[in-house]
């Protein structure tokens, strides 16, 4: 199975056994919606409710930790997931939340973990089979063990900004990486971690939500002056649409990368953090 799958494709292998459909939607307050609630009123046929907002690390320093292997291996475990299922995950969500479960997927050991291209609203838009309700699933068996996918803290952020071994690469809107726009959240200061390029996670779709091709992808990342050639740490505003561009990265076949978790989230609340203000260097 492909990390990137299509519609068509999801349609024809949907029920298989070993096959399992994951729905990770979330979303930001403003859009005042419950992923929940419409979960239970449409999802595609056979699917499992992620509940990807309260898939975190309560305990972690880091705001919205992503989980620690036995928290993720508890969830899937709940949502009848075995070890060596193939894992299909979408959302229907203006900030791609699908990336952020591939990638706590991958890490937490899903070898076959890919995302609906397009999620449910294309799939939505071609006319194709929904259901109502919660399903219910038999327990599963699935063991957490350590897969692709590294995050990066704050002490390691900071010690790099001197180095700049590895280049930042910050995912939100242009005008809240200026600091044009203020932050959603109280008490997060506007602006930027110093030296990170900005390409923005919604550059790297289609008009129909499917991801660009990679000649297109490439060519956003080169726009938005990141060098391939070199290691590359993803940013955002409390690490999910920092995940798209890792998502994009690895369809690109760049592995060398990373997911600064806390991202702006952490960073904008503490004082004492180094931030710029204006465009990219």
């Amino acid at each position: 199975m492909d990390s990137l799958v299509s519609t068509d494709w999801l349609a024809q292998h949907l029920g298989e056994a070993g096959l399992v459909v994951l729905d990770a939607s979330a979303h930001l307050p403003d859009a005042r919606r419950d992923p929940r609630a419409e979960f239970e009123a449409s999802h595609i046929p056979g699917a499992r409710f992620l509940d990807l907002p309260s898939l975190t690390d309560p305990d972690s320093p880091v705001p919205a930790a992503v989980p620690t292997g036995a928290q993720f291996a508890e969830r899937m475990q709940a949502l009848g997931v075995n070890d060596g299922d193939r894992v299909v995950i979408y959302d229907d969500s203006a900030v791609k939340t699908s990336a952020r479960a591939w990638f706590i997927a991958r890490m937490h050991g899903v070898r076959e973990a890919a995302i609906l291209d397009g999620g449910l609203a294309k799939w939505r838009a071609e006319g194709r089979a929904l259901e109502r309700g919660t399903p219910a699933a038999e327990r599963g068996g699935f063991t957490s063990t350590a897969g692709a996918g590294t995050v990066r803290f704050k002490p390691e952020i900071l010690a790099d900004l001197g180095t700049r071994r590895e280049q930042l690469v910050d995912a939100r809107g242009r005008a809240r990486f200026t600091g044009e726009e203020a932050d959603f959240r109280p008490n997060i200061a506007s602006g930027h971690i110093p030296g990170s390029r900005n390409l923005p996670y919604n550059l790297l779709f289609a008009h129909d939500g499917t991801f660009c091709s990679p000649k297109d992808l490439r060519r956003a990342f080169a726009e938005a002056g990141v060098d391939l050639d070199k290691p590359v740490v993803t940013t955002c505003g409390g690490g999910v649409t920092a995940a798209v561009l890792l998502f994009a990265l690895h369809l690109l076949g760049k592995d060398d990368v990373a997911l600064y978790d806390g991202s702006w989230s952490e960073w904008g609340a503490d004082l004492d953090t180094p931030k710029e203000l204006g465009a990219a260097a």
